[in-house]
């Protein structure tokens, strides 16, 4: 057994001080002031630290199979406990793609036996694999690249994709128009700019097109509608007047399009290359109001990393992408401080709301019955940011030097600290595979 000794935790709406005993069956047995829990085998003093429910990061790219030169299901849940992370779902772009059941058991076996985190699948949709996305069973969701990004996963054909969105899934979508990109593409050809190119090429109107498409026939179907790494101030529109009427739609932001804009990548180069790109100071004002109206549902990471002879290519041979694991809470807990959002806000957005949008099973809340998977952040350590610091295979950041206030000092996945004093103190014990209801 463990207990957390006074940690701050979130109940009904208020931060108090308690204690937390989880069973040996890795769920939380009771939450109470200190002195009315007996002790236990192991005890994690969190007295002046706040105890967050564990992260679900929604939008992972753990690289295995086919990659793992990138990344692999050992290295993305490191980065991940260190970063107060403890469940991920993983995308199906790998070398070979998951569209089939098989692939997908095959992928389960190699994370069952390397995710020092909880962990769940994406499954992803092609043009001709139907019958597999009506076969396969406990997935978040079926994602569909309407544009191209790494990998070659592309349906834009009109009957296919109304196949897949009234397939009775949860559809997950990449959100780019094809036709727009390939075209500006065509017209920026001779271009040597690489920190303008990517903005010219996946403009704002290649997303709201896009978004919108999907969102119709989303709504023409009843589907359970996610659309991913929102980006531009034209989707943020869209998506709020949406959701007055389409109950079933969801979305998600990412770190990079909260805190980077397309003048980052004067500094970064092509590190700041990734699908959707980078966008303007507006954009970036528009996502934060839309954290603060609701109208985003959840922070993922959309963690792609690429190692650095990838990224210091020309341009046009750079793969769009950055790892974000081990970075998104302290970003966030960093906002927090200077005002940008609530600690109860960001419980919500990386966990609560993660849990109910996708459907997982004992997860997202820290109460008594549910999985011990907990997050002890210290909200008044400062801390730089460091490419050497980090525990993804790529072995940089886009935050690298950057400062914030918030931290996080131990994580605990099913029960077990696994990460804890700055380094990964759990590694033979293996997350678990999550369940998802209805789907």
């Amino acid at each position: 057994m463990l207990l957390i000794k006074n940690g701050k935790v979130l109940i009904n709406g208020e931060f108090l001080e308690r204690s937390i005993l989880i069973g040996n069956d890795g769920r939380i047995e009771k939450i109470a002031v200190d002195a009315k829990l007996k002790t236990a085998d192991e005890v994690l003093d969190a007295a002046g630290k706040y105890a967050l429910p564990g992260v679900i990061d929604v939008h992972v790219h753990c690289r295995e199979p086919g990659l793992t030169h990138k990344e692999d299901f050992l290295t993305a849940s490191k980065a991940a406990a260190a970063g107060g992370v403890a469940t991920i779902f993983d995308m199906p772009n790998t070398k070979p793609a998951t569209t089939t059941v098989a692939l997908l058991e095959e992928k389960r076996k190699l994370a069952a036996a390397k995710c020092i985190v909880n962990y769940g699948f994406h499954f992803g949709a092609t043009s001709d694999n139907i019958e597999e996305i009506k076969k396969v069973k406990n997935i978040a969701a079926v994602k569909v690249y309407m544009g191209s990004s790494t990998g070659n996963l592309l349906v834009t054909d009109e009957k296919m994709l109304n196949d897949i969105f009234g397939s009775g899934k949860r559809i997950m979508v990449h959100a780019e128009n094809e036709a727009m990109i390939k075209a500006n593409e065509e017209k920026h050809r001779s271009d040597s700019d690489g920190t303008k190119l990517h903005l010219k090429i996946r403009g704002n109107s290649a997303a709201a097109k896009e978004v919108e498409r999907a969102i119709a026939i989303g709504r023409k179907h009843g589907t359970r509608l996610h659309i991913c790494h929102m980006s531009a101030k034209e989707e943020a529109g869209i998506i709020s007047a949406a959701k007055k009427s389409y109950n079933r739609l969801s979305c998600e932001v990412t770190p990079h399009h909260l805190f980077l804009t397309a003048d980052s990548a004067k500094e970064l180069g092509n590190y700041a290359k990734v699908n959707p790109p980078l966008r303007q100071k507006e954009d970036v004002a528009a996502l934060w109001n839309a954290i603060a109206s609701g109208t985003v549902d959840m922070i993922a990471t959309d963690h792609a990393p690429h190692i650095r002879e990838e990224k210091e290519q020309n341009y046009w041979n750079v793969p769009s992408g950055v790892p974000g694991l081990q970075t998104m809470l302290p970003l966030m807990l960093d906002a927090v401080n200077k005002g940008r959002l609530t600690l109860q806000q960001l419980i919500k957005l990386t966990s609560e709301n993660p849990a109910a949008v996708f459907g997982v099973k004992g997860k997202g809340r820290i109460a008594v019955g549910m999985d011990a998977d907990i997050a002890i952040v210290d909200m008044h350590k400062e801390k730089t940011i460091k490419n050497d610091e980090m525990l993804s295979k790529c072995g940089w950041t886009p935050f690298d030097g950057w400062k914030v206030k918030g931290v996080v000092a131990a994580t605990i996945v099913n029960g077990k600290i696994i990460y804890g004093s700055g380094q990964i103190s759990d590694e033979k014990t293996k997350g678990k595979e999550v369940i998802f209801n209805g789907n």
